[in-house]
């Protein structure tokens, strides 16, 4: 279906992936989109890869994007990007957050993270590179790197025409509402315009 677009998100558990993906359907589904999701928690509680699949279009009819399928990328981590870039179609794009979680086994001493893997998502794709975290602690709070990234992903798949603003009051907690929006409008302005 040429009409359906598929967004890949992808994390560590913690970075608030699956309220960017809840943020991004909702405003779908009242913009009229038929809209499927799908997530995957791999020991999400405890800073493993987390995953969520957001299908749009006139109709959708499966919420997975197989490898190869996924119009855009975006990753909280930089390490999950590199995992997750077969994924990619051949023309998709990736917001890549400039951010490192160490995981498990690289805390424990038994494997490193790898080097200069932005260098290689930059050989590989047309990839945006952000430092969400920079951008969200000169915000004021490093808890809505998150939300700088969901304003990366609006404008790079031009999504600008959706109410955002309004999506946002009604998902996030009403004290939260003023600095996720200024996140949302940071991260539209952190990154340029998907190729149509």
């Amino acid at each position: 279906m040429a009409d359906v677009k598929s967004i890949l998100l992808v994390g560590v558990g913690g970075q608030g992936t699956i309220l960017a993906s809840k943020i991004l359907s909702t405003g779908l589904l009242e913009a009229g989109y038929d809209v499927k999701m799908s997530e995957i928690h791999g020991m999400a509680q405890r800073g493993g890869s987390v995953s969520t699949q957001v299908r749009y279009g006139n109709k959708v009819f499966s919420p997975i994007i197989g490898k190869g399928e996924a119009d855009i990328l975006v990753s909280f981590e930089s390490m999950e990007a590199l995992r997750w870039l077969e994924y990619l179609k051949p023309n998709g794009k990736v917001v890549v957050n400039d951010y490192e979680i160490p995981s498990a086994p690289i805390l424990a001493g038994k494997q490193d993270y790898p080097k200069g893997v932005i260098n290689i998502i930059e050989n590989k794709a047309n990839a945006s590179v952000i430092n969400a975290g920079k951008i969200a602690e000169e915000l004021g709070n490093t808890k809505v790197m998150n939300v700088v990234l969901f304003g990366a992903l609006i404008k790079a798949m031009d999504l600008t025409h959706i109410d955002w603003e309004k999506v946002i009051k009604d998902t996030v907690k009403e004290k939260f509402v003023d600095i996720n929006i200024k996140a949302f409008h940071a991260g539209m302005d952190s990154v340029e315009l998907m190729n149509a």
